[in-house]
């Protein structure tokens, strides 16, 4: 860093712009029906599915995550913190906040065991 450099104005930053595609601007997409499709079939072909939904972070909206008895797990945006814990009523699994609860170990354990076998 040269001597003058202390003293140039530094550009301004603009926000993003709205063309998302054309500027590769990393926006939060929304939750949408595919989203929904794919948490209800996930939940009705696997036994022992517990619910964790996700608080919005700066860069991922609400989500939630579903775990399997044996660890497999998934996870999806959702339209907000209600809706998913609505979802996970109807479909009788028990839903936690995972900012409170933190992620299940057999999770880990199965993320682990599919690094192992090279998956």
């Amino acid at each position: 860093m040269a001597w003058t450099d202390r003293f140039r104005r530094r550009p301004r930053m603009s926000k993003p712009a709205s063309d998302g595609f054309r500027t590769g601007s990393t926006r939060v997409r929304a939750s949408d029906k595919v989203d929904e499709d794919h948490l209800h079939t996930w939940v009705v072909a696997r036994r022992g599915v517990e619910g964790f939904v996700e608080p919005r972070t700066a860069v991922s909206d609400v989500t939630l995550l579903l775990v399997a008895h044996d660890g497999e797990w998934t996870r999806r945006r959702v339209p907000s913190v209600e809706w998913a814990h609505r979802f996970c009523n109807s479909h009788q699994v028990p839903s936690y906040d995972a900012a409170v609860v933190g992620i299940p170990q057999r999770m880990r354990d199965y993320n682990r065991r599919r690094k192992q076998q090279g998956l």
